[in-house]
């Protein structure tokens, strides 16, 4: 069987994990935690970067200090992972859900500033499959009614908006390195700040509530508990296993990026015989690989297809449901304007099999077996 994730692993995760245990500080804040902040911060020219437990604690910081709260409204898509939408109803504000763009699956911004009234107080754009929302107009209408921008760029690592690393655009970003992830370290994430002025804030909420990073620092001389926080502070050994896979970004990247046009290029006649649509990537972006997708004609299709993948042993799955069809999301959010393609797209969509470490082999079979579905099975 041809899975469809295995966690990335380079050879120096254990020599890492090793070294952090023999340093006699596997808690939060390490030697590792320092060196994946550093790198990103480098790496992506942002102002600060802080490494989570998770991305979806990554959205939850993100919404306190944007100062979220009971009352509020925030515009994000239907189309995404419950985490985007329970960083927001943790703070007890509510959900406003507009519909995508059936080409990047991505929200359509045309829609949002209807979506606007006088309690909006934040736009969370998801980039979906690692490829951009269209954020020169989200920045845009953010500017006009005094709104925050969160972006939950949990796909998106290393991928890019007009020579712009995703995550730093607006005025938050949120990245995971869940283990399905392109760079993963178990569970994790991190919290992107484009303004140095959250920056303290955000230790303290990230430290418990105290200013225990300024003492650390040598800023003060105790440090104590000054504000509402939490723990979102990731063990060292779990940032000494993204670490090895850092110092490797570019040849993950590379190598996920071939698999992605192996597979684009191979079903580029299924697109022209007009059985699947492929993924549409903007030219002012750059993707990172993160999946590679095709949409049937419909759910039975697709349901189908998943089937025959299945039994010919290529797993291949479907993605989100849509949030505001949930129960949560029912009780919860509201639908702005017309489900035009949240619900539709979400229904044809299925992933592929893709990780770093997926042979060319691999790669050949899971085409082999798509081509016979449609050629051979559909005829």
């Amino acid at each position: 069987m041809i899975g469809f994730n295995i966690p990335a692993y380079t050879g120096k995760e254990l020599t890492y994990i090793e070294k952090a245990i023999q340093s006699h500080h596997i808690c939060g804040d390490g030697i590792f935690t320092k060196k994946c902040n550093t790198w990103m911060e480098e790496q992506y020219h942002a102002q600060k970067v802080m490494l989570t437990t998770s991305c979806t604690h990554a959205l939850e910081m993100a919404v306190i200090l944007a100062g979220i709260g009971p009352g509020d409204e925030v515009i994000l898509p239907s189309y995404t992972f419950s985490s985007t939408a329970d960083a927001v109803v943790m703070r007890g504000a509510t959900l406003v859900f507009v519909d995508i763009h059936p080409d990047t699956m991505n929200i359509d911004e045309r829609l949002i500033e209807d979506a606007i009234t006088e309690r909006t107080k934040a736009i969370i754009a998801v980039h979906y499959a690692g490829v951009s929302c269209e954020m020169d107009e989200i920045l845009a209408i953010a500017r006009r009614h005094n709104l925050v921008v969160i972006e939950d760029a949990a796909q998106g690592v290393h991928a890019t908006y007009k020579g712009k690393a995703l995550g730093t655009i607006g005025d938050f970003g949120c990245y995971s390195f869940h283990e399905t992830k392109n760079y993963n370290m178990g569970e994790g994430g991190a919290l992107l700040i484009r303004d140095e002025k959250y920056n303290e804030q955000a230790e303290i909420l990230r430290e418990k509530g105290t200013n225990r990073s300024k003492f650390f620092r040598g800023q003060i001389d105790k440090y104590t508990w000054v504000d509402s926080g939490s723990s979102y502070l990731p063990s060292d050994m779990n940032a000494a296993y993204l670490w090895a896979q850092l110092e490797m970004a570019d040849e993950i990247n590379n190598e996920r990026l071939t698999a992605y046009h192996d597979y684009d290029q191979a079903f580029e006649k299924l697109e022209q015989e007009g059985y699947v649509e492929r993924p549409f990537v903007p030219e002012d972006r750059e993707m990172n690989g993160h999946m590679y997708y095709l949409k049937a004609k419909n759910l039975e299709e697709r349901s189908a297809l998943i089937a025959y993948l299945r039994e010919h042993d290529v797993q291949a799955v479907f993605h989100y449901i849509p949030l505001h069809s949930a129960p949560a999301g029912i009780k919860y959010g509201r639908f702005h304007g017309e489900d035009r393609y949240t619900t539709s797209e979400s229904e044809r969509l299925v992933r592929l099999p893709m990780y770093y470490g997926l042979t060319k082999e691999d790669r050949s079979k899971v085409i082999d077996a798509v081509c016979r579905f449609y050629h051979v099975e559909r005829k």
